[in-house]
């Protein structure tokens, strides 16, 4: 069964305005390391954090991380008003999903999580 992280992680991947082939190299990994990594039918690869959170930070979507958070039970809230620093040469095209108008602790001490009961 194909879980739905990996369906999101793989559709971030081919369906961003960045080509997969610029994104594999954006992360210094060969082309098809990544498209196999991602492959959600593929159970011989995985894709590590790092890599995943390269993807996340190149492409500026953070749609992952957002999915993870609500599946403990916690929301992703912008920790600033602008976007996260990406790498030298990041591609910023995509949407991050993280709406920035949100002030960034809504009153929480730093480091406090949210946690939704």
């Amino acid at each position: 069964m194909v879980s739905e992280l990996s369906t999101l992680i793989h559709n971030l991947v081919l369906d961003n305005p960045v080509p997969a082939k610029d994104l594999a190299k954006a992360i210094g990994k060969p082309y098809s390391t990544l498209l196999r990594e991602v492959n959600p039918y593929d159970t011989g690869a995985k894709l590590g954090a790092e890599t995943l959170l390269q993807i996340m930070m190149q492409t500026g979507d953070t749609k992952p991380l957002e999915y993870m958070a609500g599946k403990l039970g916690y929301s992703l809230v912008a920790a600033r008003n602008d976007a996260p620093p990406g790498t030298p040469g990041a591609f910023q095209g995509a949407g991050s999903g993280v709406n920035a108008s949100v002030p960034a602790m809504d009153g929480r001490q730093n480091g406090e999580k949210e946690h939704r009961a």
